[in-house]
Order: structure tokens, then sequence, then C-alpha cells
């Protein structure tokens, strides 16, 4: 269910990849919450060496996995 734009996803396909450190930066979630989700299996990365490497289309999948706020949720 992959709802971008083909110019957006032709975006992400030239990015690939992005560290989870850079992950929690675009997404503003902190490495706890980030590891939280992995586990859960909400969120897929791949390892390569010691880095956690997490691919846009998977950030995205997540993203768009997420509950929408409530309209009180928003306004706080």
């Amino acid at each position: 269910m992959d709802t971008a734009s083909k110019v957006e996803r032709q975006h992400r396909a030239r990015r690939g990849a992005m560290s989870l450190a850079e992950f929690c930066e675009r997404y503003s979630i902190g490495r706890t919450k980030a590891y939280e989700e992995l586990h859960a299996g909400r969120l897929r990365a791949r390892k390569c060496g010691a880095r956690t490497i997490i691919t846009e289309d998977e950030a995205e999948d997540w993203l768009q996995g997420l509950p929408k706020a409530s309209r009180s949720e928003s306004a706080a």
C-alpha cells in the first residue's frame, strides 16, 4: 500500500538507505523508541557489520503504519 508519488519513489530509490541515527533525526524519534519499534517488528532494518541500516521504503512503510492522531492529540 504505497501512496508515494512517482517522483517521491524515484527520489527514495536514489537515496536508498539511512543509518539508525539518520532515521531518528529525520522522523524525530529517539534511539530507544526506534529500537522498540524494531524489536516489535513494526520497523524493519538491515545489518551491515555493526551498523543498522533502514531503507527509505521501510521507513515510509513504518510511518504510514502509525495510527493517525486524534484532534485532541494533535492540538497538544
